[in-house]
């Protein structure tokens, strides 16, 4: 059997989930090991909290993933299924809803009757499931790759926070560690716009201010605890 062609659609959401996993491991692990460092000078509780974060969050992330898509397909079975009892039921009421559509958009009576008069016959399902929902019924994404996109990027994102704030010298880690987040935010935030086709310096500028606040956040609450004990 030839191997089933996956789709640009399933492929941007598998890069999406790359981007995101990877973005939430920088700013995860960041932030763990930030208020660790805000709190102690030891550079094994900075190692060891940074690895227990960086396995939760992977944890979290790759099966989080999995039961999104999952829930996602669940709902759009769902839809295909309501779809087909009204094809079942009322066939001349979902082929009216489908030119209705096509009317609305201006598009002439005679010219709406005919496309979709020939959609319909060609796959009636498929016609009324995408005028009505909008997601094609044959191009589902599949939860598995989500997933292990998932688990590959958030520790690949991970590593860069807590490498930086273990290397650096002791007078220089947190500094370093800001810096290094920053650009890493900023290409995962100018990729996740690129793939949302969202405005590129808007989508870098928010992940990067997001960032900031959560590492100055969890670094302070680290420095009074430091303080405080």
């Amino acid at each position: 059997m030839a191997k089933k062609k996956t789709s640009l659609a399933q492929k941007i959401n598998v890069l999406r989930a790359s981007v995101m996993g990877a973005n939430d491991g920088i700013l995860s692990v960041a932030g763990i090991v930030l208020g660790v460092a805000g709190a102690s000078t030891s550079n094994w509780a900075i190692l060891i909290s940074g690895l227990a974060g960086m396995l939760a969050g992977t944890v979290s992330m790759t099966m989080g993933e999995y039961v999104s898509v999952n829930t996602q397909k669940d709902s759009q079975r769902q839809a295909i299924d309501f779809v087909k009892r009204g094809l079942a039921n009322d066939y001349d009421g979902e082929f009216n809803f489908v030119k209705n559509k096509y009317l609305k958009t201006g598009m002439a009576p005679e010219l709406a009757e005919k496309a979709t008069s020939e959609m319909m016959q060609e796959d009636a399902l498929t016609t009324v499931v995408r005028e009505k929902y909008s997601f094609d019924r044959k191009d589902f994404t599949s939860p598995y790759a989500a997933a292990i996109a998932s688990m590959i990027s958030f520790p690949t994102g991970s590593i860069l926070p807590l490498v930086t704030i273990f290397v650096a010298p002791a007078q220089y880690r947190v500094l370093g560690t800001y810096l290094a987040i920053i650009l890493a935010l900023s290409i995962t935030g100018y990729v996740a716009a690129v793939l949302g086709n969202a405005n590129r310096t808007k989508s870098l500028i928010r992940n990067v201010i997001s960032g900031l606040v959560t590492m100055t956040v969890t670094y302070l609450v680290g420095r009074l605890v430091g303080l405080v004990f």
